[in-house]
């Protein structure tokens, strides 16, 4: 087997990174990075011991089980944005309310560290909506030279008139109702 039959190693880095980023894009991935980022400090800051020379200062809550189920669940849910995309509202909506529940829990949400992080981590995963596929025009555009131009005139007037009296829509159905009434604007006379 000669040098040039295996395959090179930034090859496979390459095809790994685009892999990445093709998996990254069909879902919320920094969404469910920041809601996963905001359980470990809710986890780990109420069990921690902060040592300042000889005194140690124990920062547990009485609500130290409550810290742990919330930064588990903030895990949870932004494994669950990245593994299950499509129920992407529910997990940010839930890791929002967790994120304000550890408000008063977890030592103010972990020093504010992981409230913040779950609150921006659920709202991204709320708005994140999947990317729109190939539209058709695009896929037509080579093929575009058969179609007559009564068509594309036709289908530039639909989208692209947006005149003063009227939306695109009353321009494409001349007998359909009145622009003017249609959205709420009255003419004068």
């Amino acid at each position: 087997m000669s040098a040039d039959t295996r395959e090179r190693p930034t090859d496979r880095l390459d095809r790994m990174r685009a892999n990445f980023r093709v998996w990254r894009g069909q879902r919320p991935f920094w969404g469910g990075m920041l809601t996963l980022l905001a359980g470990l400090p809710i986890m780990y800051i109420p069990y921690q011991n902060l040592t300042l020379g000889s005194l140690t200062i124990r920062m547990s809550t009485t609500a130290g089980a409550g810290s742990l189920i919330i930064g588990v669940l903030l895990v949870v849910l932004g494994l669950t944005m990245w593994y299950q995309p499509h129920s992407r509202v529910f997990a940010g909506v839930a890791a929002i309310l967790l994120a304000l529940v550890s408000l008063v829990v977890s030592n103010f949400g972990a020093f504010l560290i992981g409230f913040l992080l779950g609150l921006i981590g659920g709202a991204l995963g709320v708005s994140w909506a999947p990317g729109e596929p190939v539209r058709e025009r695009d896929r037509k555009d080579d093929t575009d030279d058969t179609a007559s131009p009564s068509d594309a005139s036709a289908s530039e007037r639909d989208t692209d008139d947006l005149s003063v009296t009227g939306t695109a829509s009353a321009s494409a159905s001349p007998t359909g109702a009145d622009a003017n009434h249609a959205n709420g604007r009255h003419g004068a006379g």
